[in-house]
């Protein structure tokens, strides 16, 4: 027989593996999931690697998802989690761990070693996520959409009517959410933070790796390390925010921060390394290539080039959907003009208000009834005859 929970005590926390299409290729995640052993309600989310910030991040996305925090979350021996395993379900856990769910409120037990059964409820419902959810492999541009898609299969999921249950897992849901302790009144800062220079490359070092940023060499910035971004900050204002890199010694360049540059050195572009990263992010479309080579063609190498990195700076301050769009629409018109690629991007922001009619008044004093000009008309046959 099933064991009965109440709502808005216990919820159950673990990882598991999945395969997407990100971006045109095959890539497996780990994903975090959360069940509430009450209600059956469940949250996962999508990562690249399961780190100790992806798994404190989305413990906070849970808690908004259920929009409350359980009195009692169950694990296994995460080592974001746990430092050492003691006596029984006695464990030493990390500090970082004991300062998250000292600010949240909640209270935490782990599992017997190689005792995934003492978490039954959330590995069945990972199994069923798998199954229903996960086949065939969702297609995406990035783990953005893929983390939209996952929530909304989790409120999907909220219309399951579970085993031996009289109401579907979202009306339990709504019935639990009173139950649950309040959310914080301010998130915990999971960002790891560093305060590098900017190289010679407009670049700077977080951990292992090189990040591109627009602002000269010499200035100190900061840096906010994330679970899937690095974002970089200088005086208040975020300049640029790169996916993260696991891997070692990498560069990781945005075509943005280097147009300045290449305006004043044009023949640079074509064998870039931010243009080569773009290409292989999809972030360069074929248009773009079809209209260069046009450029090229009527206006030379040099100049065609500099006209294309201009067309660049639009979509960096005006968007790029925009940018990429004028350009395919202008194709697909035969015209290859920066100008009237330039036009179509603001024409839609172009419109004029209407102008209203102004009362007249005592100004109708002055009004002359419309010259006759049939004198005129005879006048002009005469000429003609």
């Amino acid at each position: 027989m099933p064991q009965s929970y109440d709502l808005g005590i216990e919820a159950q926390v673990d990882w598991y593996e999945a395969w997407a299409l990100v971006g045109g290729e095959r890539v497996k995640l780990q994903v975090f999931e959360m069940r509430s052993m009450a209600s059956g309600g469940a949250y996962h989310r999508a990562y690249t690697h399961a780190t100790q910030q992806a798994f404190l991040e989305a413990h906070e996305l849970a808690f908004r998802y259920f929009d409350g925090v359980f009195k009692l979350l169950r694990y296994d021996n995460l080592k974001s989690a746990v430092k050492r395993i003691l006596r029984g379900h006695q464990r030493e856990e990390t500090s970082r761990f004991i300062a998250f769910r000292s600010h949240w409120r909640f209270q935490s037990e782990f599992c017997n070693p190689a005792r995934g059964n003492e978490k039954g409820g959330v590995e069945c419902e990972g199994g069923y996520f798998r199954r229903n959810h996960w086949v065939p492999l969702p297609e995406v541009r990035d783990l953005a959409e893929l983390n939209a898609y996952l929530d909304r299969c989790c409120h999907e999921d909220q219309q399951r009517m579970l085993s031996g249950r009289t109401e579907a897992v979202g009306r339990a849901m709504l019935h639990e959410q009173p139950r649950l302790l309040p959310l914080a009144s301010e998130p915990f800062d999971l960002t790891e933070k560093s305060f590098p220079t900017v190289d010679g490359l407009r670049c700077v070092r977080v951990r292992t790796n090189r990040y591109s940023i627009p602002l000269p060499p010499g200035t100190r910035i900061e840096a906010r390390l994330l679970a899937d971004y690095v974002e970089l900050w200088h005086e208040g204002k975020r300049l640029a925010r790169h996916e993260r890199s696991y891997s070692r010694q990498q560069q990781i360049l945005d075509l943005e921060h280097y147009l300045d540059v290449l305006r004043k050195k044009p023949g640079a572009l074509a064998g870039s390394t931010p243009l080569a990263q773009w290409r292989m992010a999809g972030r360069w479309p074929d248009s773009f290539d079809q209209l260069w080579q046009a450029l090229n063609t009527g206006h030379g190498r040099q100049h065609g080039t500099r006209q294309m990195i201009e067309l660049l700076s639009l979509g960096s301050g005006e968007g790029w959907d925009r940018l990429r769009g004028a350009i395919e629409q202008a194709l697909a018109l035969g015209c290859q003009d920066v100008a009237a690629i330039r036009h179509l991007m603001v024409a839609g922001q172009l419109a004029k208000p209407a102008v209203e009619a102004i009362e007249i008044g005592l100004l109708a004093c002055y009004e002359r009834p419309l010259p006759v000009m049939t004198n005129y008309d005879q006048l002009l046959r005469g000429v003609q005859a």
